[in-house]
């Protein structure tokens, strides 16, 4: 696995990826610094951690939103199970990797 040197909201971090990844990995870093910095400049929340941890539900819920309408929903009004439970492990794995990367100082990958 490579290392790769990424700035976020100011701050640089090493994060690992993996071979031919490098293109996702700085799109996603982009992502998660455009959210961030717009959280931070709202002037409503100033902690880091804090903003990190908006910025990362806010992409969750987008993707989410995403998933959901590329499924039509059908007549009863309720997604597939699976297209549900596949959402719902997406936002899981995504939330467990931002508390790991809070809890062992940012190392997101």
């Amino acid at each position: 696995m490579k290392q790769v040197e990424v700035s976020i909201l100011g701050q640089v971090y090493m994060l690992g990826c993996p071979a031919g990844g490098e293109t996702l990995l700085a799109a996603a870093v982009a992502s998660v610094d455009k959210e961030m910095t717009t959280i931070r400049d709202s002037g409503k929340v100033r902690a880091r951690e804090r903003i990190a941890v908006l910025a990362a539900l806010n992409l969750a819920y987008q993707l989410a939103e995403r998933a959901s309408s590329a499924v039509p929903a059908p007549a009863s009004a309720a997604l597939p199970h699976d297209a549900t439970a596949e959402g719902a492990a997406t936002l899981d794995a995504l939330l467990h990797r931002v508390d790991a990367a809070l809890a062992e100082g940012g190392q997101l990958l």
